[in-house]
């Protein structure tokens, strides 16, 4: 674990890379993404996540940052891999970030794009995408203030299968 340089008042917060988001820290990490899924009008499901995330973990499929105040996980982002075709680089998605209501507003969600992003740059990845609800004007906020740009130039669409 790595200890953040600049911790928040009255907080101690530790990242959990992937490598150390084992089975040790699978039943809470199941919990916030949960909780995380609520937030999207998902059905409450702590197995079916539980099984998603040690799926993920085990197949090395996603990487998994999580903000842990005092042992308690208080929020987490998840990057998948991919690839830009043109650019013939790395291309990390940010999929998924959530922080328990009762600790937002304290800079976590920052601090967590914040070793996302580093850890996007360190594999040499071209960029970071992600994508969010047109109503979460919050998470907008939160992107543009961190320099994300809008795209204006592509549509992009999803062919539901289920």
């Amino acid at each position: 674990m790595k200890k953040c340089s600049k911790p928040l008042p009255r907080l101690c917060f530790t990242f959990v890379q992937q490598a150390l988001a084992n089975i040790n820290h699978l039943e809470s990490l199941s919990v916030l993404f949960d909780r995380y899924r609520i937030f999207y009008n998902q059905p409450s499901n702590l197995e079916g996540a539980k099984e998603f995330l040690k799926e993920r973990l085990k197949n090395n499929d996603s990487v998994v940052f999580a903000a842990n105040d005092n042992g308690q996980l208080v929020g987490f982002t998840q990057l998948y891999p991919s690839f830009s075709s043109v650019s013939m680089k790395r291309v990390w998605i940010l999929n998924d970030l959530y922080v328990e209501e009762s600790y937002r507003g304290r800079g976590i969600a920052k601090l967590l794009m914040s070793v996302a992003e580093e850890y996007a740059k360190a594999s040499g990845a071209v960029r970071v995408i992600l994508a969010t609800q047109i109503s979460n004007i919050t998470a907008q906020k939160l992107y543009e203030g961190r320099d994300y740009i809008k795209n204006e130039e592509f549509h992009h669409y999803a062919l539901r299968l289920q």
